[in-house]
């Protein structure tokens, strides 16, 4: 019996393996041999823990990616909800001893009323989630030109922010780190552990069967965008902590490769289907490359041409397998 059952045992253990986090913790380890080809610091403690803790901005901002990926949505509002993130949060820093207490919360919750607006008009209004987003993005980007009167701005991040993105108070763990794991494992548990998870995954798979099934699909999907453009926010503080300032644009670098992330690691851009270990590596695959990319001087035009074949890849390998399910 023990065996006859072992084959058995071993083909079910290779179904449960999820295979695109396999594949991208493969190419993990194939970009760090390959970054050792061009010094050795690649492979050493120092530069992979200098890895994470940059890896660990994207994380937080593709963790409300992947959030609205998982209802079969796009966030096209990453951009400018991370400036109005981290410009928000040093403005509130000129208020005094109040403000800078208040940063970082006044910063996410920027995020959030934008994601609100972002969510409100795809659940309610029936908007497409590409092009309200899109239209929030542009609307945020004026703001914030109003906000500063089209200069940079002069205002710096408090004490509490740059703690956050580059301290290192527990064991020599960089702060970010901490945090992404954090923000990590609050995702784990929402999607895995409650109503709100088992809801986003169904409104990705069927919207029409959640909803007839008596999930509230408007309010799920109000309350995703909301938390992605906290999370998208509380990246553009964390970002703004690590500079000491924000300035305009500096969330310019963060859409394709936090949508790049999320497919990379396996989540079908379709919805419905994606974990976030997949994220996880996603994000730190991205990291490596885009480290790798810089060794060898590749100018950012190469590297958002990159990000965009990798997006195309993925929607034709996993759309594929959905609609073949």
């Amino acid at each position: 019996m023990t065996v006859s059952g072992q084959p058995k045992l071993a083909v079910g253990l290779f179904k449960r393996v999820d295979r695109p986090v396999v594949v991208a913790f493969g190419c993990i380890v194939a970009l760090l041999l390959v970054g050792s080809l061009y010094s050795r610091s690649f492979l050493s403690p120092e530069y992979l823990l200098q890895q994470l803790k940059v890896a660990s901005f994207l994380g937080v901002i593709a963790t409300g990616t992947m959030i609205v990926i998982l209802l079969g949505q796009i966030d096209l509002s990453v951009p400018w909800v991370v400036a109005v993130g981290g410009m928000m949060s040093t403005a509130a820093t000129g208020w005094g001893p109040a403000g800078e207490a208040l940063a970082i919360p006044v910063g996410i919750a920027c995020g959030v009323a934008l994601g609100l607006v972002n969510g409100f008009g795809v659940a309610y209004l029936r908007i497409p989630s590409m092009i309200i987003t899109l239209a929030v993005n542009a609307v945020a980007q004026g703001l914030m030109v109003v906000h500063t009167g089209g200069f940079s701005p002069q205002d710096s991040s408090s004490p509490a922010m740059r703690t956050l993105a580059t301290g290192d108070l527990v064991f020599g763990l960089p702060n970010a780190l901490i945090v992404w794991a954090v923000v990590g494992a609050g995702a784990i548990f929402l999607l895995n552990r409650t109503t709100f998870g088992r809801a986003v995954y169904g409104i990705g798979n069927r919207e029409r069967a959640a909803y007839l099934s008596g999930i509230d699909t408007q309010r799920i999907v109000l309350i995703a965008f909301a938390i992605a453009g906290g999370l998208s926010a509380f990246g553009g503080v964390l970002l703004a902590g690590y500079a000491s300032k924000a300035a305009q644009g500096m969330g310019d670098s963060y859409l394709l490769p936090a949508i790049a992330s999320v497919v990379l690691g396996g989540a079908s851009i379709l919805g419905g289907r994606g974990s976030y270990s997949g994220t996880i590596a996603g994000v730190i695959l991205i990291t490596l490359l885009q480290s790798i990319l810089s060794v060898v001087q590749m100018p950012e035009a190469g590297r958002q041409i990159i990000y965009g074949v990798v997006i195309i890849a993925m929607l034709l390998l996993y759309g594929r397998e959905s609609r073949a399910r």
